[in-house]
């Protein structure tokens, strides 16, 4: 992530874009990278965000500012879909981010696309899943040449 420099203008949207958001959903490798940056002071505690891990290796139960969780996604997501509240943030990729794609769980892409090359890391959005359609709802250019997307599901 070091590649990430974010100007005014980036903590301006990152401000906008977590302030529609009260619950966030990840793998267990990003809670570690998480944790890491909190402990460095690398990204600040967000007490106003229900933080879930859904993991198959760690124990479900709260641990360190997460709420770790297993079984089933889908039955998991409706749950929380049916609570009162903001967006749900599905951070990361790989696994998590398949799993998700391959049970239609995604109402929305947020996708933000910068002008550096970088030649390997992990894929976005891993293979094996079935095709989705999106629709294209907003496209925002910015100053430093990154490009923010952002598509809602066709069902």
């Amino acid at each position: 992530m070091d590649y990430l420099v974010i100007d005014k203008e980036g903590e301006a949207v990152m401000t906008d874009f977590f302030a529609k958001i009260d619950t966030t959903i990840m793998g267990r490798k990003t809670a570690v990278g998480m944790l890491k940056m909190r402990k460095s002071g690398e990204i600040p505690e967000t007490p106003d965000i229900t933080n879930y891990v859904v993991s198959r290796r760690w124990k479900p139960g709260k641990r360190e500012g997460f709420e770790v969780v297993s079984g089933s996604l889908r039955t998991f997501v409706n749950k929380l879909k049916r609570l009162p509240g903001k967006d749900i943030y599905l951070g990361g990729g790989g696994e998590l981010a398949r799993s998700f794609l391959q049970q239609d769980l995604v109402d929305e892409l947020f996708i933000g696309v910068s002008p550096i090359l970088l030649g390997n890391g992990i894929p976005g959005f891993p293979g094996r899943f079935p095709q989705r359609d999106f629709k294209l709802t907003e496209c925002k250019g910015y100053s430093n040449g990154s490009v923010a997307l952002r598509y809602e599901r066709m069902r």
